[in-house]
């Protein structure tokens, strides 16, 4: 898998790898560069709209080429603002941002060969498919033959072709993002951003276009930076995920990764399901930290840029959570719960449990035979292992 590379406040680590010369005029002036830091590169870029209040913090991103990578967070973190920049819709208030070595921060929109697709299509309704997909190439002044052998591809690419004398008002919504994404992809550019594309389908159609998307992405080897904020588009469709808060990356790392080893407390909680105990860290040792909870109860996890004697939030998955004490060490600490809702969920069972002195503690089980199904008011006694289990900021 590509890596990409970030950092607040720090210049980039530059990737190995080949990156060709770039030469442009500037000016009057030839300039050629040689840059190996990234297709897409963000140079400590800020942002603010009223010269006081940074929307965008210090951000330094590089993301190779080929890279699917989603900017992921709630309203107001800085991701829809970083990729109307890019797009150059936005003007950074300080900072470059290079595409493929040349800097962009200058150059209006239409002339950086950007795809992009919107949430609400774009699509002039006046037109027809056709149109639509033909507009972008007249605009780069194509001959007609080339135009109408672009357009037949697109439109192919997404199961569109025998649409193509539609107009827009005559097309559901699915078909509409189709034409939409294929626009999008018509000249055939390397890069391509996608600004919250899904989010007025259906949620059946949403993973159907998810799947589309990113094989379609894949195999024309496009780069793709796309913004949600919907955290299962994230995981099922990226190569890397960026998860912004407050105008700041908090964490950028694969799927699996960003799930399983979240850095702090803000991405263990808005990243998929996830418990939370408040505590004391008593003391580390190597790997393993001990933490007194605040009922005073002792539990062992893995510390994540945490010290003795500082308060921590500990992190823990309600599917990682076991009250099989089978499958747990001899030596693991336990903790008393009792069960106080039982939820069946088809493909899984999950159960809200009291432990602790909180009562907002879920445990997540698949649904099979030799899985024993709890009832309220059991008492039962929970575990983990302490690598599933992380000590992170309080």
């Amino acid at each position: 898998m590509k890596r990409l590379i970030v950092s607040s406040g720090s210049a980039n680590k530059r990737p190995k790898g080949k990156c060709k010369s770039i030469q442009r005029v500037q000016g009057g002036h030839l300039t050629k560069t040689n840059d190996n830091d990234g297709f897409v590169v963000f140079d400590h870029v800020q942002k603010s709209y009223d010269g006081e209040i940074l929307v965008v913090k210090d951000l330094n991103l590089s993301i190779a080429r080929g890279e699917f990578l989603t900017m992921l967070g709630p309203s107001g973190s800085g991701k829809t603002t970083c990729l109307m920049m890019l797009a150059g819709f936005e003007t950074a208030t300080h900072g470059d941002i290079r595409l493929d070595g040349v800097p962009i921060n200058n150059i209006p929109p239409h002339k950086r060969g950007i795809g992009m697709v919107f949430q609400n299509y774009a699509l002039f309704p006046h037109m027809t498919v056709g149109e639509n997909l033909s507009f972008p190439l007249e605009v780069r002044k194509m001959g007609k033959s080339d135009r109408e052998a672009k357009v037949k591809r697109a439109l192919d690419m997404v199961q569109m072709g025998d649409f193509i004398n539609r107009r827009p008002a005559q097309l559901s919504g699915g078909q509409q993002q189709r034409i939409a994404l294929s626009r999008a992809l018509v000249f055939e550019p390397e890069l391509v951003l996608m600004d919250e594309p899904l989010g007025a389908l259906d949620k059946q159609l949403r993973e159907h276009m998810q799947f589309e998307i990113t094989k379609l992405a894949h195999d024309l080897g496009i780069t793709v930076v796309y913004v949600t904020h919907d955290q299962t588009e994230a995981l099922t469709m990226s190569d890397n995920v960026a998860v912004f808060d407050d105008g700041r990356i908090q964490q950028l790392a694969p799927p699996d990764q960003l799930y399983e080893a979240p850095e702090n407390s803000f991405v263990a909680q808005f990243i998929g399901e996830n418990n939370t105990l408040q505590g004391l860290v008593k003391e580390i040792k190597g790997d393993v930290a001990l933490v007194q909870l605040d009922n005073g109860e002792l539990i062992d996890a893995k510390p994540i840029n945490v010290v003795a004697g500082e308060r921590t939030q500990v992190s823990i998955r309600p599917e990682r959570v076991e009250y099989n004490m089978d499958r747990l060490h001899d030596d693991a600490h336990t903790l008393n719960a009792e069960v106080l809702e039982f939820i069946y969920m088809g493909d899984i069972f999950r159960t809200r449990i009291k432990v602790a002195g909180m009562d907002d503690f879920f445990i997540k089980t698949r649904n099979a035979p030799d899985v024993e199904r709890l009832t309220p008011g059991q008492k039962i006694k929970i575990g983990w292992l302490p690598q599933d289990c992380r000590a992170l900021d309080a």
